[in-house]
């Protein structure tokens, strides 16, 4: 079965899938979703590893094009989708995966600081949706003979349910998990799903980074002692997740939470 076969996702944060380097979530979902028939639309700042990541796709036999997207920026998303319409006639499926994090105390915290997390955690996810819903609600018909409607998926964190240092991080996590929720209600007579996906703590370059950052100040890494599973999760563990919320078997899933997190949550 080919789970997404003739759909057309736009995925931010997806520059991160160069085979032979540690993958982030919207580069493994982009290796997932063309394994299972989409044609993507990449997005992410990293102009050199997205280009890297479409042009291996492409070699791999999927139909992926990149763009440079600053999800902060709402031209930048109008180009996005209009590039989606544009190569493929259609937008079925929305993964607003870009993200960074910030270490910092409330006391500490910069103004600036604050506002670029909830720049990227809340604000981008806003615009990937403002900008893809409308494209969403033509596509397909009677005439066609495919539902109109379509699948957004917000990447949140398990910091979007349940307390952690990053105040900011922690806060536009937050918002993505709600925003999701709330965009559900407003659209689901339209048959547009929206749902958010809370990893914990998983192999990834950014956390990667993250973390020697912290372990530089001298501090251990404990992540895997703290998950009742005993290990960080891996990239494709969910994409997976991901995958699901996108494809037509989640097609009675709107405004929902899927955390994998190993168990961090339930303890």
């Amino acid at each position: 079965m080919v789970r997404l076969k003739d759909k057309v996702a736009l995925i931010s944060g997806a520059a991160r899938g160069v085979r032979g380097e540690v993958m982030g979530f919207g580069g493994a979902t982009a290796w997932l979703f063309a394994r299972e028939g989409a044609r993507l639309v990449l997005g992410d700042l990293d102009g050199a590893r997205g280009e890297m990541t479409a042009s291996q796709l492409r070699e791999s036999g999927a139909e992926a094009v990149f763009i440079r997207l600053d999800a902060t920026k709402e031209d930048d998303w109008q180009a996005a989708v209009a590039t989606a319409v544009q190569t493929f006639g259609r937008l079925d499926i929305l993964v607003n995966s870009a993200g960074t994090t910030h270490q910092h105390t409330v006391e500490a915290l910069r103004l600036e600081d604050w506002n670029a997390q909830m720049d990227v955690h809340a604000k981008s996810v806003f615009l990937g949706m403002k900008h893809a819903i409308p494209v969403m609600k033509k596509t397909g018909g009677p005439s066609t003979g495919l539902r109109t409607g379509g699948s957004i998926v917000n990447i949140s964190s398990m910091a979007g349910i349940i307390g952690i240092s990053s105040v900011a991080y922690a806060a536009g996590k937050g918002a993505t998990r709600l925003l999701s929720k709330a965009a559900a209600l407003q659209y689901a007579g339209d048959n547009i799903r929206v749902n958010s996906v809370h990893p914990g703590w998983a192999d990834t370059p950014l956390a990667r980074s993250t973390m020697h950052h912290i372990m530089a100040g001298g501090a251990p890494d404990d992540r895997a002692q703290r998950v009742p599973l005993g290990r960080l999760a891996r990239p494709e563990e969910i994409a997976n997740a991901i995958l699901f919320l996108a494809s037509d078997e989640a097609s009675y899933v709107t405004g929902a939470e899927l955390v994998v997190d190993g168990g961090v949550t339930a303890t």
